[in-house]
């Protein structure tokens, strides 16, 4: 008698061991007949043909994802025009603008999500769509555990905001807005009106923020089709790429490429370098170590400074530039970006990716692209403009985005001597401390000072906020000085043009450095030597040490105890430490038991 074990029974298509197994009609029956029952048909489940998820994103909470409402039904046509069956299903939503405590608790949980509907569902291979900063890491982590074919489908950003004849982006100019509103040059009527002016459309933020960032970066790794991330949400060329990549998904099922194939280490140093120059989002570094730890691929943060650093800028994009989404894909969007990288032999141009051919063979034919947007190698926007991974005596590790530094910031802080700054901390508590606080004369807050802002990491916000790009009194602000170094163990908006310090690692909730500091505590910033060291003497920084208490966390939901347990730092990618160990899953641990 045959056994019904199917980990040990070889199937042409994996949907098969649900649908079409003749030597267990019993269950193979109980699987077909519920999916009849809103119209498929038997012939369908047991064609033979790929069954392709559809991982939605979108929903009506997750506004810079909602319109893959509408082009999962481009994706259904393209998956029926190449001979397979479409079966789409929603994954946890993340929506970063609207989410409580922040979005970034809930990558993981959306992570888990798809890693648990792609291995206990019949599919074959699976559309990824993507659009909102969390939402590309969330479905290529969970993509790269399972391991089963797959492409990313990214929503693009929305058209160009404008306000009085000037260009808006999405994200970057509240950060400029709240400025005028401190300084009291715009009412709450005016700052509403202006942030407002930059949200124009379906999609996601229009400036080179964490969602333009990561999804261009899904690009520079493989997973979405040449051209793919930059397409704006309402252009006519959003529906065709969805088609296409409907179309293409089914081919890679019949081709068996897989993200093992696409996602390897060379792929991942292509998204560093890439992220370099496209001038990308101080989230990347995280969300591309989570990625390639769930791939089984080892990356360290400290590999984005050894080989992104000296990249230079080459994309004109806010907040490191001056425009948005829609001239970024004119200008050639990705491709062209991977084409100057690749002609100055910075990137690997023999890694697969999923048209099924190179790197370099996608790129053979483009264009020359429109240079006042991405610029040639030998004349970029700046040099040596990637990020900086700092250390020192009171963290492990910490990301700098060298490319928002500019002249103004520089000349002030970092010119004498150069890229050294040495002043005193001010420390709030989180934001809420911050913004009680930060307007106290009796703080000191002068040009010689350092923000600093704690418990606001993966453990202690939880999640970890963007919180860090914090502003100066408005007192400083009417004097000119518009921003001040900035430091904490929170992450903060890729929109924000700040050069902080964030990412801090470990955080302080878990007893990392910054849980030892005090306001007026002398600080060292070395960018030359990348330290970052507070000016106290070892036995005091040991007595500290000796003295503190965890503060005491406060779960609202189950699974924020869930996540505080498990999730490690953002130093290390923000993973749920126990999820790294489950690795290409169907290979190394089968198929689930039957049902009944």
């Amino acid at each position: 008698m045959a056994s019904s074990d199917q980990t040990k029974k070889s199937f042409k298509l994996r949907s098969q061991r649900w649908f079409d197994d003749p030597e267990d009609p019993g269950m193979t029956a109980l699987y077909v007949e519920r999916f009849l029952n809103f119209g498929m048909t038997r012939g369908e489940l047991q064609s033979g043909k790929p069954i392709i998820g559809i991982a939605q994103t979108g929903s009506d909470i997750a506004p810079c994802n909602r319109h893959h409402l509408a082009l999962a039904e481009r994706v259904k046509a393209g998956i029926r025009d190449a001979g397979g069956i479409p079966l789409e299903f929603p994954i946890h939503p993340i929506q970063e603008t609207g989410k409580r405590p922040t979005a970034a608790l809930d990558r993981n949980l959306a992570y888990l999500s798809l890693v648990e509907i792609l291995h206990g569902y019949p599919m074959d291979g699976v559309v990824l769509t993507a659009g909102c900063d969390k939402t590309t890491p969330a479905v290529l982590m969970g993509a790269a555990t399972v391991n089963i074919p797959a492409i990313v489908l990214s929503g693009g950003p929305m058209l160009d905001g404008h306000w009085k004849g000037r260009l808006t982006g999405s994200g970057t100019i509240v950060w400029e807005g709240r400025k005028l509103l401190a300084e009291g040059k715009i009412d709450y009527d005016g700052f509403m009106e202006l942030v407002a002016s930059s949200s124009t459309s379906v999609g996601h933020c229009n400036t080179m923020g964490t969602a333009l960032s990561m999804n261009s970066l899904a690009e520079a790794l493989g997973m979405s089709l040449p051209g793919c991330a930059a397409i704006p949400g309402p252009y006519r060329e959003r529906g065709q790429i969805a088609h296409a990549t409907g179309k293409r998904i089914v081919e890679m099922v019949h081709e068996n490429l897989r993200p093992s194939d696409i996602m390897t280490r060379e792929a991942f140093e292509n998204s560093i370098v890439a992220a370099s120059a496209l001038g990308a989002s101080t989230n990347c570094p995280p969300h591309i170590l989570a990625i390639a730890r769930h791939m089984g691929v080892e990356l360290k943060i400290e590999d984005w400074d050894r080989i992104g650093h000296d990249i230079p800028l080459l994309v004109d994009c806010q907040p490191a530039g001056r425009f948005l989404g829609e001239a970024f894909h004119r200008a050639g969007g990705v491709p062209a970006v991977m084409k100057e990288l690749l002609n100055a032999g910075k990137v690997h141009g023999g890694v697969m990716t999923v048209t099924g051919r190179s790197l370099a063979s996608n790129l053979e034919t483009l264009e020359e692209p429109d240079r006042e947007v991405i610029r040639h190698y030998s004349v970029p926007l700046k040099e040596k403009a990637g990020f900086a991974i700092l250390s020192g005596n009171i963290f492990d590790s910490a990301v700098m985005k060298i490319s928002v530094i500019d002249k103004a910031f520089r000349n002030r802080f970092l010119s004498n001597p150069p890229d050294v700054f040495t002043g005193k901390v001010v420390v709030f508590e989180g934001p809420e401390d911050y913004h009680d606080r930060i307007e106290d004369p009796s703080l000191g807050i002068d040009e010689h000072t350092v923000l600093v802002i704690r418990n606001c990491g993966p453990v202690g916000y939880p999640g970890s906020a963007e919180v860090v790009n914090m502003q100066p009194p408005a007192a400083l602000l009417k004097a000119g000085i518009d921003s001040l170094p900035t430091m904490g163990d929170g992450r903060q908006s890729g929109t924000s043009a700040s050069p902080s310090i964030l990412n801090v690692s470990p955080e302080a909730a878990v007893g990392g450095g910054l849980a030892l500091m005090k306001s007026g505590d002398p600080i060292r910033i070395d960018l030359n030597t990348r330290k970052v060291d507070l000016l106290i003497p070892e036995e005091e920084l040991a007595a500290r040490r000796a003295a503190w208490q965890p503060p005491k966390l406060v779960n609202k939901t189950p699974w924020e105890e869930i996540q505080r347990s498990m999730v490690g730092q953002l130093g290390t990618g923000g993973c749920l430490e126990p999820a790294t160990l489950y690795l290409d899953v169907l290979n190394t641990r089968g198929e689930s038991r039957h049902n009944h």
